[in-house]
């Protein structure tokens, strides 16, 4: 298949592209690269330097399928310029959706978030109930899927609601729950937790993108899923990482209320099983930063390299 790929030299994008290869499909990723690219050539890969709202320089033709990835990733960081976010998370989907309808595209999926549901009280958080999102972020992912959904009667829709990824990648992220408690417990000899008993969903890195690899290979499972497998408090991911790294645990007061247990049994239903865990993540990390491979660096951190690089000087 010929599949373009927005955001995919991202998190998630730079793991996802080698298995899109090895699976035999030929990619075309548009990426910002605001971040960089650590993706590696090959003859099936193009990548394009560019922004998904400049939807005139964008073609189509010929795709089979749409990953559509990119965006403003995570709260803080949709929040430091909100017209940015909405541009890129919102407006940019709905000129690509309408655009791959146009060019005969077959198939989109989409990868929104499991914070559109904001602050639940269930014990699990299932597709049905209602969405309530809290910040910029969260709001243009759910606008996104609303819109897409208006398409179901002319291309696959699958809407993906990703708990915290967690994991390894070429182009890591440093700023999530697991990897950001293992980085600090690595490089600074101790972890700090804001609050701690705020219980948040969590799906390994290589899970997700396996995910993705699915839904592509099963265009008939449409409609939108939960992924997330391991719903577990801040404080025991730390404790997690203790048992991989001996380090002490401070405490501090936390002001995110975000606290929420996703119930994935829609998507288990489809066949669909993860092979990892937290641990399998935490493991990883570890094993990366001892070989020399991981370091603690600033583009790792989305909010503080974009307020060092792409919003320099527009914020406070």
């Amino acid at each position: 298949m010929n599949i373009f790929l927005t955001g995919g030299c991202g998190y998630k994008g730079t793991v996802l592209v080698p298995k899109l290869l090895a699976a035999g499909h030929a990619v075309r990723v548009l990426d910002t690269m605001w971040f960089g690219n650590f993706l590696e050539p090959h003859a099936n890969l193009t990548v394009v330097e560019g922004d998904v709202r400049d939807i005139e320089k964008i073609s189509l033709d010929g795709v089979d399928a749409v990953i559509h990835l990119s965006s403003v990733a995570n709260d803080p960081c949709g929040d430091l310029d909100p017209k940015l976010t909405w541009e890129i998370s919102a407006l940019a989907t709905m000129q690509l959706a309408d655009r791959a309808v146009r060019c005969g595209v077959k198939q989109f999926i989409y990868a929104s978030s499991g914070s559109v549901y904001g602050v639940k009280d269930e014990d699990q958080v299932t597709e049905d109930l209602e969405l309530k999102p809290i910040s910029e972020y969260n709001k243009t992912k759910m606008v996104s899927e609303r819109v897409l959904l208006s398409y179901t009667d002319k291309m696959a829709i699958q809407i993906v609601r990703p708990a915290t990824v967690c994991g390894y990648s070429p182009r890591m992220r440093l700023d999530v729950a697991v990897n950001l408690l293992a980085m600090q417990a690595l490089s600074k000899g101790k972890i700090t937790v804001f609050g701690g008993d705020q219980t948040r969903p969590n799906i390994h890195i290589d899970d997700i993108t396996d995910l993705y690899v699915f839904l592509l290979d099963h265009p008939e499972v449409t409609g939108v899923f939960n992924a997330g497998f391991e719903n577990i408090s801040i404080m025991d991911i730390a404790h997690l990482v203790t048992k991989q790294v001996p380090v002490d645990i401070a405490v501090t007061a936390s002001s995110d209320p975000r606290s929420y247990r996703v119930n994935s049994d829609r998507l288990l239903a489809t066949g669909f099983r993860p092979k990892k865990t937290v641990d399998n993540a935490i493991s990883e990390i570890v094993e990366k930063f001892r070989s020399g491979v991981l370091k603690d660096e600033d583009h790792f951190y989305n909010l503080r390299w974009m307020e060092k690089t792409v919003l320099k000087g527009k914020t406070a």
